[in-house]
């Protein structure tokens, strides 16, 4: 497996890779014009195709997650957490000095990785996803200090 930079020209791997790991998946469309907005940048993980990927954005000193994705039969690899270290490097080379993300309140998965990786919860946004009739989950917003950049 080889973990890459990914492309706005990319997106529609990038969008079949969300597509198997969430029931609400992002579109092509909306995951290039991420990737081309300001500070926008993704690093993927293939296995001869994208299995992985982490959505990320860098601005003003601050980055965020916006989306990490796993396909289902790669999960359970570490292909998570080697994604969130590299993107915690990339935000620093970019002068980020706080990386972001939100994660539902009840995915304990999620929230044992970035744990893990030294995020720390800063917040709680209720009612921030969407579930449809299941009604709405609230986010945990957390922070990872990443220091001055070099």
């Amino acid at each position: 497996m080889k973990l890459r930079g990914a492309w706005s020209h990319e997106a529609d791997a990038l969008a079949r890779v969300h597509a198997a790991a969430f029931d609400h998946a992002w579109s092509a469309p909306e995951i290039a014009e991420l990737l081309d907005g300001p500070g926008g940048f993704a690093l993927l993980v293939e296995d001869a195709e994208p299995v992985a990927f982490i959505l990320c954005r860098a601005v003003a000193g601050e980055a965020e997650i916006l989306t990490l994705a796993v396909e289902p039969p790669a999960r359970r690899r570490g292909l998570a957490r080697a994604l969130v270290e590299a993107a915690a490097g990339a935000a620093r080379m970019a002068g980020a000095e706080a990386l972001f993300l939100e994660v539902a309140h009840d995915n304990a998965p999620a929230l044992a990785l970035y744990a893990a990786a030294g995020f720390a919860r800063a917040g709680l946004r209720r009612g921030y996803y969407d579930r449809g009739p299941a009604g709405t989950a609230d986010a945990v917003v957390m922070r990872l200090d990443l220091g001055r950049a070099a």
